[in-house]
């Protein structure tokens, strides 16, 4: 076949070659063999069949012909642009006027320009397209033209320069030997390769030196004309000690000849100088300041005085400097000392006429103090021997009064005991006024049923309103307030006392309204008001806007113990009136818990009469009180065993062998311990035995004792009507 005479792997050449061959042979053949036509027309058929296969593959021949010479001539064109472009890389590359190097990303240079290492001629034949990054850093730290800072070695150059490579972006300056100076820059290309120019900045670094020189020249001459300007004296040390600079003022403080100053001068010709002219004061000394002036590092700053003969002193001032030198100031502070000492004398003096002064008025404050306290416990004592006998006077009217027939001798009875309750109203005012002054007032503070504080009170004002024909009217509240019972009583007693005393149609008003912080109680009058002039001076002593009011309405003292005492307690107390209309006072008060619950109120009602042979102890020191008590219950219809003092009423008890069913005990103000405990001896003993306390005393100690035995106390002047009340709770035939 003939197929099989062709080798598909031959190029089409040799297999055109070959089927030539062939049909040429067989042509050959075709005319020599006449004879047998059959053969020979196949032959000729076959050699035409070739012929046909022959032009065919000669056409596919000529077609990948001219494709292979389509692609020769595209690749030689390729072949000339990228040997044009890489001309024109390297022209360009050479064109820079710095030096290039290109290094790829494994660190190995690619390609660089001739001025790359301008300046190291010897370095040029090194730098061929394979040198590593590393020796290139080598070679260039051991090279002749690298001039190294002081203290680097070449492994100590190139260990920094390898670190500084790591960065994406790198810049920096190197000085050659010959004052030359190159700038190198690094920067990382997008493939991780790296770019480097060398910049030449010689002539940059020479005007910038030339500048610095120049702007060190002004600012010596700046700072020459600033030392000449001021008003100290100012030299100026390097690390040697020696002079640098200094003012023509330093000169006329030291008074040193001009020729004395060189620049150069040592320190120590300057301190011999201070030593010969001047004295050092305080705790330095020149060998210290030499010292100083020695030390090596930061020295700390060191000011001293200086004083010549003649008394001018100058204060030193020495600093150390950045660069190991110091400074030095003097200045002249002789007018400064002069004064200082002028005024450290006038205040010597000024303090003694100010500490004679002071011994004066402390001596004038004592005496203050003293008569104070002496008027204090004058009053107190004065009031307490008041009212005893007041008391008894007291008691003496009461027991007249079942006795006198109506008509004028009662009538006199009356007003006398009206004039004995003046009286001792304004006792108890001239006491509570001395307590509180005294500043030896003592509070309790605890919850307070304000409710049932108002309530008692009312009951109290309501035959003084209703005398009058006023309104009292009480707004309930459920509110319990934080307060000293006691003072809070006498605060709200005296303002209700007061406006109803004022008020002349109309009537009082009581309520509380609750606040922010706690509760604002108001007492609300129809008076006839108090100007705005007057509203500070009705809070002071023996204060009253009616004058021509009687003693019987007061002695102006009521708001002077309501001021006090609010201060006292911290409850704020304001005012606010209209002429014509009224006036508020309100006192603002904190909240508290819930109250101790009040012992509910009894009202005894007598079947034929309680009291009726009921025994009654009587312990009173005070003689005529004793009787005028003894009398009093006696015509109750109580048989009453009257003693002087505890024992004398053990004693009694023992003699008749009979124990009492109630006690009444005076307390003395000089005895509250002893008598206290003598009280509770006596309870004990005799228990149940229901104790009454009486006592002219009305500070926080007597109710200490009236708490501590839990007992009533009732204060002298007594009442007769609370006494009996008690006395007929105590009674077994008292129906509650």
């Amino acid at each position: 076949m003939v197929q099989g005479l062709i080798d598909p792997r031959d190029t089409l050449e040799r297999q055109n070659e070959k089927l030539l061959k062939i049909a040429a042979t067989l042509m050959r053949r075709v005319e020599q063999d006449t004879d047998s036509s059959g053969l020979a027309y196949a032959q000729f058929e076959r050699a035409a069949l070739l012929e046909e296969e022959v032009r065919n593959r000669t056409r596919d021949l000529e077609r990948t012909l001219d494709l292979l010479n389509l692609s020769n001539a595209k690749l030689a064109e390729a072949n000339r642009e990228t040997e044009a472009a890489r001309a024109n890389l390297t022209n360009a590359i050479e064109a820079v006027q710095e030096g290039f190097a290109l290094f790829n990303a494994q660190d190995v240079l690619v390609m660089c320009n001739s001025r790359f290492g301008m300046h190291m001629p010897d370095l040029r034949d090194h730098l061929q397209p394979g040198l590593r990054f590393d020796a290139y850093v080598t070679l260039v730290s051991q090279n002749p033209a690298l001039a190294l800072p002081p203290g680097t070695t070449t492994a100590d150059w190139a260990l920094r320069r390898m670190t500084r490579h790591q960065d994406r972006s790198v810049m920096f300056n190197v000085r050659l030997h010959g004052d030359l100076w190159m700038q190198i820059s690094e920067h990382r290309t997008p493939d991780g390769g790296t770019v480097i120019l060398q910049t030449d900045v010689t002539d940059i670094m020479r005007l910038q030196h030339q500048e610095r020189e120049r702007l060190l020249d002004d600012q010596a001459r700046l700072i020459r004309a600033t030392l000449e300007h001021l008003n100290q004296g100012v030299c100026i040390f390097d690390t040697q000690r020696r002079l640098l600079g200094w003012n023509r003022l330093l000169g006329d403080l030291l008074a040193i000849p001009v020729g004395r100053f060189r620049l150069g001068s040592r320190f120590e010709t300057i301190l011999i100088r201070l030593r010969e002219d001047f004295d050092f004061a305080g705790n330095i000394t020149a060998n210290e300041v030499a010292t100083w002036a020695k030390q090596d590092g930061h020295r700390p700053a060191l000011t001293f005085d200086i004083q010549n003969p003649a008394g001018r002193v100058l204060t030193v001032f020495m600093q150390d400097m950045p660069d190991g030198g110091f400074v030095i100031s003097f200045t002249d502070v002789t007018q400064e000392r002069q004064s200082a000492r002028a005024m450290s004398e006038a205040k010597e003096t000024l303090e003694q006429r100010v500490l004679e002064r002071t011994l004066e008025l402390e001596d004038a404050l004592a005496e203050a103090e003293r008569a104070n306290a002496s008027k204090s416990r004058f009053v107190a004592a004065a009031s307490h021997d008041l009212l005893q006998p007041l008391s008894a006077a007291k008691l003496f009217v009461s027991a007249l009064d079942g006795e006198l027939p109506t008509g004028a001798p009662r009538d006199t009875l009356q007003k006398a005991a009206n004039a004995l309750d003046s009286v001792e109203t304004l006792l108890e005012a001239l006491l509570d006024i001395s307590r509180l002054d005294s500043g030896r007032a003592q509070v309790h503070l605890a919850p307070v049923d304000l409710n049932h504080l108002l309530q008692q009170l009312m009951e109290e004002m309501r035959p003084m309103a209703e005398a009058k024909g006023l309104r009292l009217r009480l707004r309930p509240t459920d509110h319990a307030v934080l307060s000293d019972i006691t003072y809070l009583r006498r605060i709200l007693q005296n303002l209700l006392s007061n406006a109803l005393r004022y008020t002349q149609t109309g009537g009082v008003l009581v309520g509380a309204r609750a606040t922010r912080n706690g509760l604002r109680l108001e007492i609300w009058d129809t008076g006839s008001g108090i100007a705005e002039a007057d509203q500070t001076r009705i809070f002071g002593e023996f204060q009253r806007l009616n004058a021509t009011a009687s003693a019987a309405d007061g002695m102006g003292l009521g708001l002077a113990i309501v001021d006090r005492a609010c201060a006292l307690l911290g409850h704020p107390l304001s005012l606010r009136s209209r002429l014509g209309r009224g006036t508020v006072f309100a006192v603002d008060l904190p909240r508290a818990g819930n109250p101790q619950p009040s012992p509910p109120p009894r009202h005894p009602e007598r079947s034929g009469d309680p009291l009726s042979k009921l025994i009654v102890l009587l312990v009173e020191a005070d003689t005529d009180l004793r009787e005028a008590l003894s009398l009093t219950m006696e015509q109750w219809g109580m048989d009453v065993l009257a003693c002087a003092d505890p024992a004398e009423a053990q004693s009694l008890i023992d003699e008749i062998g009979l124990p009492p069913d109630v006690m009444v005990a005076d307390i003395p103000p000089t005895e509250r311990p002893a008598t206290a405990r003598a009280m509770a001896a006596l309870q004990d003993k005799h228990a149940p035995l229901p104790l009454c306390l009486i006592s002219a005393g009305r500070g926080p100690q007597t109710q200490a004792v009236a708490r501590q035995l839990n007992v009533p106390l009732l204060a002298k002047p007594l009442n007769p009507e609370h006494l009996r009340r008690f006395l007929v709770a105590q009674s077994p035939r008292a129906i509650l």
